[in-house]
């Protein structure tokens, strides 16, 4: 992304990392987060990021863009390239709440912005099956919005496995295979790609109907 602020032709392929386990992966370093406040003097500053990966795209199925938890000119950069979003809300009453913010940002850059991003789906994230307040807050956020947008059936879990497996640089696949940690991320991996099916479906007869 510096480059591209710089007016210097990016190459995303020097920065990709291949992993074992069948995946590229483009890590961060802490410049990054010095970068959020450079952003807001660039020009078309809301397109860094989708000019740095434009020629990606074509090498992959999919890529995946992992957000820090704050709406600042980084988050806004990843919506602005992204086809869809999947939101995580942690079970957290003040997760939850802060709902409504996260939506309203996401309809002003398709408004705005990026007039092809759409929601792919909320997903609940670090929930403790011991306590009722995880089923109360998925309860409430599919009550809010489950009629307008996928809510996934799959929950990742709270888990020591998943902080043991960042500490030491592993994925939680390698790290803890047979764990439950492992199994609900494999688990929401075939959600969204059947769901992913359905919504090809379902735009395909649409456009048959028209």
């Amino acid at each position: 992304m510096g480059r591209t602020m710089n007016d210097i032709d990016p190459d995303p392929k020097e920065a990709i990392l291949h992993h074992n386990e069948g995946i590229d992966i483009i890590p961060t370093n802490l410049e990054l987060a010095s970068m959020e406040m450079s952003l807001v003097n660039a020009m078309s500053r809301e397109f860094t990021m989708r000019n740095s990966i434009k020629d990606l795209k074509k090498d992959y199925d999919y890529i995946l863009i992992d957000c820090m938890p704050s709406l600042g000119m980084l988050t806004i950069n990843a919506l602005a390239c992204a086809d869809k979003v999947i939101i995580p809300v942690q079970s957290e009453f003040l997760a939850a709440k802060d709902m409504s913010h996260l939506m309203t940002t996401v309809l002003k850059v398709k408004k705005q912005i990026n007039p092809d991003l759409k929601v792919g789906g909320i997903l609940l994230t670090i929930v403790d099956d011991r306590r009722n307040l995880s089923k109360e807050i998925y309860e409430e956020l599919n009550s809010t919005y489950g009629k307008v947008f996928k809510m996934f059936e799959t929950k990742i879990p709270r888990s020591v496995k998943a902080a043991e497996s960042t500490r030491l640089g592993k994925s939680i696949l390698s790290y803890d295979k047979s764990g439950k940690v492992a199994k609900s991320f494999l688990e929401l991996a075939k959600e969204v790609l059947e769901y992913e099916r359905e919504s090809k479906t379902r735009d395909k007869d649409a456009i048959q109907c028209r």
